[in-house]
C-alpha cells in the first residue's frame, strides 16, 4: 500500500471516530482508550497541562533545513538552553508535491522528527497552516494548487477550502495514528490553522472574514485534542487563541481577544533572514532578552518561542524570492547547528531565573507602577514568594531607582529580575555568557584545472523545437510549475539592415529576476532585479543582427517564488514584452510573433549533476571557459576527516546552483555584492549526510561565470571563546556558585589548548577588542592556566581570593579570558 493510500485510510477512520467540539470552550480532553491520560486547557493565564499551568519558552526548527541525523543534537542542544517546546511548520509542498501522492521520506520525515522531540522529553507546537510563508517557496503551498480551476487562495472559496481540509485532515489523522497528540500521551500541545492571515485579509473583504471563521470552525472540529491557535489575527473565533508574532510583542501585542485566553508569542524574531544584495543584520541577545521579558512583565506572557532557533539550510530550490540559501544563521544555534554564543547562553539564564519564579508569574498577583519617566515595576506576587521585573526604556542613560528600599542602578534599555522582589537574579542588559568566535578552515582546494571538466549548456535556438509554442509571452510559474527556476523564450527575427547602419536595439521587460540574452547563440547581456527593487527588470542593449533571419534566445530566471501576500495564484512573472528598434523607426513589438518555450535547462532535464546523469554529456576541459555563463562543472573531492561542520566557499563564483552526490545543496549568489562589498553568502552547507566515506562528486551550475579553480572545502568550528564578567554581576544561575564565574567551554570534541589574554582588574575593550587597564592582577595568566588549559571547560571565580588578593582595593574589578579551542 502506497503512502497516499495510508494517509486516505487513516483519514476515514478517524473521521468515523470524531466528535463534535464543544464550541467556544478552552479544554480539550483526551478521548476514551488512548492508553495515558492527559489534558490540556488553557486560562487567562497560561497552557494548563494536566491541570497545572506551564510557564514554556519554545523554539522554532524546520525539519525539511537540517536533516535527520542532525535533529538529536540540536534538539539535545534546544533543551540544553532552556526550551520546554520544540514549535515547527508543516510543509505542504514537500508532502505532497504531486497532487494525491505522499512523501514523508528523509528530511521530510515529520512523524520522526516529532518522536525525535518527544524522546527527548519536550512538547511539540505543530504549525500545520498550510499557508506558511516562511520564506518558503510559494508559502509552503504545492504549485499544483496554482492550477485548480476556479481557485482563490487563502479565501471563503470552495475549490480552496476543500484542498485546504483535505491535507490539514490527514495531517491530523497522521498525528492521531501516530499517538502523538498530547491526550494521547504524545508531545503536541498546540496546533495552529493558518498564518499571519490578518495581514492579508482586507484584500478579500467579507469573504476573508468568512474564511477565518471557516478555518477556525474546521480545525477545532478535528478534535486533535490541544488548542489551535492563529497568530497576527486578532479577531480568532473561539476558541482559537490569537498569538503575537514580532520583535516586540510587549509592546505591539494587543493582547488576548478573550478575558479566558492566555498571552502566547509564537514567533520572537532572533534575527532577520537574509537575502541577496544585503548584509546580515544580527540581533543582539541584550535585545531579544529584553523583548521576552518585557512581554512576561507587560503581557503576563507565559509562551514564548523563538522564530528561528535553528534555522539550517535552504536545501534545493526551496527558499522564496531572493532569500539566500542559509536561514537565520545568527540564531541560537547557527546553520551548521553550532551553539551561537553568546546569544544562547545568555538566553539560558533568562529561562532559568524566569522559570524559578514560575509560581508567583503563573498564580501571583499582578501589580505595576511607575519608578520614573521611563522606568516602570511590574510585581508578580503570592503569599509566599514574589518576582519583580525593573524596566528601563532610556536607551543612553543608566536610571537609578528605589524600589521596595532597595537602591538599584538600571542599565540602558534593559530588565533587571529580582527574585523575592529582592535580589536581582538577571539583568537583559548584562552578557555574562560565554562569546564564541566561528571560524572556517580550509582543508580542500580544487586549484588544479586538470581535476575540473566542465559542459556548456546548450542555447535552444530553434522554436520548432521548443515544448510549447505560441504567439504570446507565457508566465513563467504557469509555464515551468516551478520545477526550475529557468524558461527559455526563443523567436526568429528577419532583419533588413538601413542604408545608413543604424545602432539595433533590443528591449526586454521581464517580471522575472535575472534574464540573460541572446543572438544567433552570441551573449549579449543580461541584467537582475533585488528583493525590495522594482517588480520589473529591463535589458536594453544594442546588438547585431545578421541580414535575414535571426534567433533571440532568452533566458529567463527566478531566484525562488512568492511566498505571501493576497492572491498569490494571480501574480504574473517572467518576460512580458520585447522589441526591437533600428535607429530613431518606431519599436518593432515581438510580444505576438511565435514565440517557443523550452522548460529548465538540458542538464537539469539529463540530470548530469547525478553520477548516472554526468555520462550523458560530454565533459571538457575548463580551459577558456572560466567567467562564461551557462557552465557546468564537475569534480570529485575526499570527506574531510573528523566531525566539524562542512561548507564550500564560493566566492569566486558568480550565481548558480549546487549538487554533492547528487544532492542539491541549493542556489548560490555571490556576485550580488551587499553594500559592504561583499557577498550576502559565501559560504554554503554540506551536510555529512549527503559525503560518501571516500570520494565525493561535485557538480556546480554556473550561470554567470566564475572560476572553480578558486573553490574551497572548508570546515567550521568554534575555536575561540572569551568571557567578561564582572565582580557585582549576578552568579551564573547555572551552578551552585554563590559569587560570579567565568565560565568558559569547547564545542564538543575540542578542549582549551591556549589562553590568549587573561586580566582580572580592570581591562578595557570587550571580547573582540580587549587588554590589560589600569589595574591588573600579575596571578590573572597562571591561575586561569591552571584551571583550564587541556580542559574542555572551566570556571574561575570572580574573587580577589582566587588571584592571590586585591591587586587595586577600591576599584571595581572584572575578569576577562579569552582562550582557543582545538
Amino acid at each position: 500500500m502506497g503512502v497516499a493510500e495510508v494517509v486516505a485510510g487513516i483519514v476515514v477512520l478517524w473521521l468515523a471516530v470524531c466528535t463534535a467540539a464543544a464550541a467556544g470552550s478552552g479544554r480539550w480532553r483526551s478521548e476514551e482508550g488512548w492508553g495515558v491520560q492527559g489534558e490540556v486547557t488553557y486560562d487567562h493565564r497560561a497552557l494548563v497541562l494536566n491541570g497545572t499551568r506551564r510557564m514554556l519558552f519554545s523554539g522554532e526548527m524546520h525539519y525539511p533545513r537540517s536533516t535527520p541525523e542532525m535533529w538529536p543534537r540540536l534538539i539535545a542542544k534546544a533543551k540544553e538552553g532552556g526550551l520546554d517546546v520544540i514549535q515547527t511548520y508543516v510543509f505542504w509542498n514537500v508532502h505532497e508535491p504531486v497532487q494525491g501522492q505522499y512523501n514523508f521520506e528523509g528530511r521530510y520525515d515529520l512523524v520522526k522528527f516529532i518522536k525525535e522531540i518527544q524522546a527527548q522529553g519536550l512538547y511539540v507546537s505543530l504549525r500545520i497552516g498550510p499557508f506558511i510563508e516562511a520564506e518558503w517557496k510559494y508559502g509552503g503551498f504545492p504549485f499544483w494548487l496554482h492550477d485548480v480551476p476556479n481557485i482563490t487562495f487563502r479565501s471563503d472559496n470552495e475549490p480552496f477550502k476543500q484542498h485546504m481540509q483535505r491535507f490539514v485532515t490527514d495531517i491530523v489523522s497522521m498525528m492521531k495514528h501516530e499517538g502523538l497528540y498530547y491526550p494521547q500521551g504524545g508531545p503536541i500541545i498546540t496546533s495552529q490553522i493558518e498564518n499571519e492571515y490578518q495581514m492579508v485579509e482586507p484584500a478579500f473583504g467579507s469573504s476573508g472574514q468568512r474564511y477565518v471563521r471557516w478555518a477556525a470552525a474546521m480545525a477545532v472540529n478535528l478534535q486533535t485534542g490541544v488548542p489551535w491557535t492563529m497568530c497576527k489575527q486578532n479577531d480568532a473565533p473561539d476558541p482559537v487563541i490569537n498569538t503575537c508574532n514580532g520583535l516586540i510583542c510587549g509592546e505591539t501585542f494587543v493582547g488576548p481577544n478573550s478575558a479566558n485566553k492566555p498571552a502566547l508569542w509564537t514567533e520572537n524574531w532572533t534575527s532577520r533572514y537574509l537575502i541577496y544584495g544585503n548584509d546580515t543584520k544580527l540581533r543582539s541577545p541584550e535585545d531579544i532578552a529584553f523583548a521576552v521579558a518585557l512581554f512576561i512583565a507587560r503581557k503576563n506572557g507565559s509562551y514564548m518561542s523563538y522564530y528561528m532557533y535553528h534555522g539550517g539550510t535552504n536545501f534545493g530550490r526551496f527558499s522564496s524570492s531572493y532569500v539566500t540559501t542559509n536561514y537565520y544563521d545568527g540564531a541560537p544555534l547557527d546553520e551548521y547547528g553550532l551553539i551561537w554564543q553568546p546569544t544562547w547562553g545568555h538566553l539560558r539564564e533568562l529561562h532559568t531565573a524566569v522559570k524559578q519564579s514560575s509560581e508567583p508569574l503563573l498564580f501571583g498577583t499582578y501589580s505595576n507602577f511607575s519608578l520614573g519617566q521611563e522606568q516602570e515595576a511590574h510585581i508578580f506576587e503570592t503569599e509566599s514568594q514574589c518576582v519583580a521585573f525593573l524596566v528601563n526604556f532610556d536607551q543612553h542613560q543608566i536610571s537609578e531607582v528605589v524600589f521596595r528600599n532597595i537602591s538599584l542602578q538600571l542599565a540602558p534599555k534593559s530588565i533587571s529580575i529580582l527574585s523575592d522582589c529582592k535580589r536581582v537574579v538577571f539583568e537583559t542588559a548584562k552578557v555574562n555568557a560565554q562569546h564564541g568566535s566561528r571560524t572556517a578552515e580550509e582543508v580542500q582546494s580544487f586549484s588544479d584545472i586538470n581535476t575540473w571538466k566542465a559542459f556548456k549548456e546548450p542555447i535552444p535556438q530553434d522554436v520548432s523545437k521548443a515544448m510549447y509554442t505560441g504567439n504570446q509571452l507565457f508566465d513563467h510559474l504557469s509555464t515551468t510549475k516551478d520545477e526550475t527556476d529557468y524558461l527559455w523564450y526563443i523567436v526568429g527575427y528577419e532583419y533588413t539592415p538601413s542604408d545608413d547602419g543604424q545602432l539595433v536595439l533590443i528591449n526586454v521587460e521581464s517580471r522575472a529576476h535575472i534574464l540573460h540574452a541572446f543572438v544567433n547563440n552570441a551573449y549579449v547581456g543580461r541584467i537582475h532585479g533585488s528583493h525590495d527593487g522594482p517588480a520589473s527588470i529591463i535589458l536594453s542593449t544594442n546588438i547585431s543582427l545578421n541580414e535575414g533571419p535571426n534567433n533571440i534566445s532568452l533566458l529567463s530566471a527566478m531566484v525562488g517564488s512568492p511566498d505571501s501576500g493576497a492572491h498569490m495564484e494571480r501574480r504574473v512573472f517572467g518576460i512580458r514584452k520585447v522589441s526591437i528598434q533600428q535607429g530613431q523607426e518606431p519599436e518593432h513589438l515581438l510580444d505576438n510573433e511565435l514565440w517557443g518555450n523550452q522548460v529548465g535547462l538540458f542538464g537539469e532535464r539529463n540530470h548530469i549533476y547525478t553520477q548516472e546523469g554526468s555520462k550523458r554529456v560530454e565533459w571538457t576541459t575548463i580551459n577558456n571557459l572560466a567567467y562564461s555563463p551557462l557552465i557546468w562543472y564537475k569534480t570529485t573531492f575526499p570527506t574531510p576527516a573528523g566531525n566539524d561542520a562542512i561548507a564550500l566557499n564560493l566566492t569566486s563564483m558568480g550565481k548558480g546552483e549546487v549538487w554533492i552526490n547528487g544532492e542539491s545543496i541549493g542556489r548560490y549568489w555571490v556576485s550580488f555584492k551587499a553594500p559592504s562589498g561583499n557577498p550576502s553568502q559565501s559560504l554554503y552547507h554540506i551536510p555529512r549526510q549527503f559525503l560518501n566515506p571516500q570520494d565525493n562528486i561535485l557538480v556546480l551550475f554556473e550561470e554567470m561565470g566564475g572560476d572553480p579553480q578558486q573553490i574551497t572545502v572548508n570546515t567550521l568550528s568554534v575555536t575561540r571563546v572569551c568571557s567578561n564578567v564582572n565582580e557585582l554581576s549576578a552568579p551564573s544561575l547555572q551552578s551552585q556558585d554563590n559569587e560570579p564565574a567565568v565560565n568558559l567551554w569547547c564545542q564538543e570534541g575540542k578542549q582549551i589548548s591556549a589562553i590568549e589574554f587573561a586580566s582580572y582588574g580592570n581591562p578595557v575593550g570587550d571580547c573582540t577588542n580587549y587588554g590589560s587597564g589600569s589595574c591588573h592582577a600579575g596571578s590573572s595568566d597562571s591561575v586561569v592556566k591552571q584551571a583550564c588549559l587541556g580542559k574542555s571547560g572551566c570556571s574561575i571565580p570572580v574573587t580577589t581570593d582566587k588571584f592571590g588578593g586585591d591587586p587595586c582595593p577600591g576599584i571595581q574589578k572584572s575578569l576577562v579570558v579569552v582562550a582557543s579551542c582545538g
